[in-house]
């Protein structure tokens, strides 16, 4: 079933509206987050002021029933689970269900995270996805292409 079948998430499935940022925890998607990635958010965040940039939250923690919703739109969208599988996890599989990932929005954001992210353990994971961000305090590794080519979410 899809959010247009069973209506929007919630702010309890990990749904935020525009502009949350790294410091809302009223929002389960910031609070839930596992809390050595949010204090690298936060720290790197913090920094980025200096530079006039602000890390807006477009996803972050995400209930299993909401990565659920979001697996069936993808397929609606992409026309197969393959080629959904570029894009969107499986609820068992996703890191975002787990709060070890999330999305940034906001280009100037994106682009800071891209140049200082890894200074902060804070590693862009997908090729395709330049606002996915997870922590990696030993360093980032080679970028996979898409999510499947990550063994991590090999079913």
């Amino acid at each position: 079933m899809t959010r247009a079948a069973i209506g929007a998430p919630s702010k309890d499935d990990g749904a935020v509206p525009a502009g949350v940022t790294v410091f809302d925890d009223e929002y389960p998607a910031v609070a839930n987050l596992d809390p050595a990635l949010l204090g690298a958010l936060r720290k790197a965040a913090t920094d980025a002021l200096d530079d006039g940039v602000t890390f807006y939250v477009n996803s972050g923690w995400r209930s299993p029933a909401y990565q659920n919703e979001l697996l069936g739109d993808a397929v609606l969208k992409y026309g197969s689970e393959e080629e959904a599988a570029r894009w969107v996890a499986t609820p068992e599989t996703s890191r975002h269900v787990r709060g070890e990932a999330v999305d940034i929005g906001h280009s100037d954001a994106k682009a800071w995270l891209s140049e200082h992210g890894a200074a902060y353990g804070l590693c862009q994971i997908y090729r395709n996805e330049p606002w996915h961000y997870e922590l990696r305090p030993d360093g980032c590794p080679q970028m996979y292409a898409d999510p499947t080519h990550d063994p991590r979410l090999q079913r």
